[in-house]
């Protein structure tokens, strides 16, 4: 699996939700599906066949989150911002060519949180291309649609 930049946040509640679904999380499915065995007839139990679907979800989950977190790598959170060059972590503002709405995203990790702005991987083709550049550079990357222009107006917070 390729690494994944994480900030410690984001790491540690990554952490304690794997902590949560193997321990509290598996036994309460395991429960679910007990219980909905002890109804009879599984052919035809939608309890038992909704309890799991919620299992094997989970399951999936975990092992992402494994995976994930295996593979993790922590950004340096003390950095960002500190430069005016685009960096895992940072927060951008973009105006897309032929828009003058100013747009606020974060680079970082789908499992990145931050209020009011959406998140951009870095190893997206606009994340690549944003990583490195500075306020007032353009821009050009390869949207399913063509070919897209941006401009950077704004790093940091």
């Amino acid at each position: 699996m390729p690494e994944t930049q994480l900030s410690r946040s984001t790491y540690e509640r990554l952490r304690a939700e794997l902590e949560d679904l193997t321990t509290r999380g598996r036994i309460e499915v395991a429960g679910r599906i007990e219980a909905a065995r002890a109804l009879g007839d599984l052919s035809e139990n939608g309890d038992y066949h909704a309890a799991k679907d919620d299992q094997g979800k989970m399951e999936a989950r975990i092992r992402n989150l494994q995976g994930m977190l295996k593979s993790a790598v922590l950004v340096d959170e003390s950095a960002v911002g500190r430069s005016d060059a685009v960096a895992v972590g940072t927060v951008v503002g973009l105006r897309y060519e032929g828009d003058e709405d100013v747009e606020r995203y974060l680079i970082g990790s789908i499992e990145e949180r931050a209020e009011g702005v959406e998140v951009i991987s870095p190893s997206s083709p606009l994340g690549q291309a944003l990583i490195g550049r500075g306020a007032g550079e353009t821009v050009e990357y390869a949207a399913p649609s063509g070919p897209l222009r941006v401009e950077i107006v704004q790093v940091g917070a």
